[in-house]
């Protein structure tokens, strides 16, 4: 894709460039995973073991609490999608050695969501074959491409993503010392947060939903029930959304200084005790709400893009 800088009307054309090898990537997406990717840093060249050796290039987790891989490749020709399977199949075998690993960085009270972990493979490019893959695999993976343009720029996008739900079980973190005991829960779904809400809210939640999923026709927003909401992610949380009793509560990931809001119906909760990830706040509670509350939505979904 061509990046153009505008001055006074003339175009300058900035020439794509490269990183010099594979770890330079790796160096700088570490540095920011939490801004590119909405995952927070657990570990880099992470060893696993003799019986299944290899070294996973970084492991972290993100914002509801979900073991994450993230595998980088310069080229997308190389077999980066069968390596992160096979770290994939690991991390589930040993969820003791990542909590461990977790717990040491991000503290001992973090709570882990292994009902779907993830894979990101970050790449220049990936073939329809590739895509086509991983839509078959139907585990939970992501392939975000990447562009360099000189020393100053990094384009990222996220060209394919797939949530799978077919572990049987969600665990919970215990916080005393970790082994493989974990504490099972049932997989939270949309009808656990819709059970017992009126008709209204039903058709309300509906129609929200629908809207979501509307700003990227290419599939790429992935939706995940979890304890207390609905999380909608692009790479990382845009949106949290939690159906009440007569109205749904909405959470956005955006700063509160940024966003336009004219009719004011948003605030910023940033300082005070809420639920979602996000920290400004806003709420639906009739369809006559729904165009103004997706513009405020979409403003957020709009810096994940």
């Amino acid at each position: 894709m061509p990046l153009y800088q505008i001055k006074q009307q003339k175009v300058n054309q900035f020439k794509p460039s490269s990183f010099k090898n594979e770890r330079e990537l790796q160096k700088l997406f570490e540095a920011n995973l939490e801004e590119l990717l909405g995952v927070r840093f657990v570990a880099s060249e992470f060893t696993t073991g003799d019986r299944q050796r290899g070294r996973i290039d970084s492991l972290g987790i993100d914002q509801d609490g979900t073991p994450v891989i993230v595998e980088y490749k310069k080229l997308g020709k190389e077999n980066v999608i069968n390596q992160g399977l096979f770290y994939l199949d690991w991390l589930v075998d040993h969820k003791g050695d990542f909590t461990l690993a977790a717990q040491d960085v991000l503290g001992k009270d973090i709570e882990l969501d292994w009902s779907s972990p993830r894979l990101i493979l970050v790449a220049e490019s990936f073939s329809e074959y590739d895509k086509y893959a991983v839509n078959r695999i139907g585990a939970n993976i992501q392939l975000w491409t990447y562009r360099r343009y000189g020393d100053d720029f990094l384009f990222l996008e996220s060209i394919f993503a797939t949530t799978s739900q077919k572990t049987p079980k969600k665990e919970k973190l215990i916080e005393t010392e970790v082994s493989e005991e974990v504490e099972e829960e049932a997989i939270y779904t949309l009808d656990d947060h819709l059970k017992g809400k009126s008709e209204d809210v039903k058709v309300l939640f509906d129609a929200l939903r629908e809207r979501i999923f509307a700003m990227n026709v290419d599939g790429d927003v992935l939706e995940k029930p979890n304890k207390i909401y609905v999380s909608y992610k692009h790479g990382k949380n845009f949106c949290e959304v939690r159906p009440q009793s007569k109205e749904i509560k909405i959470w956005l990931d955006i700063p509160f200084s940024e966003l336009d809001d004219q009719k004011k119906l948003s605030r910023d909760v940033s300082k005070l005790g809420h639920y979602g990830t996000g920290e400004v706040e806003t709420k639906l509670a009739n369809l006559s709400e729904l165009d103004d509350v997706i513009d405020l939505i979409e403003q957020s979904y709009k810096q994940t893009v």
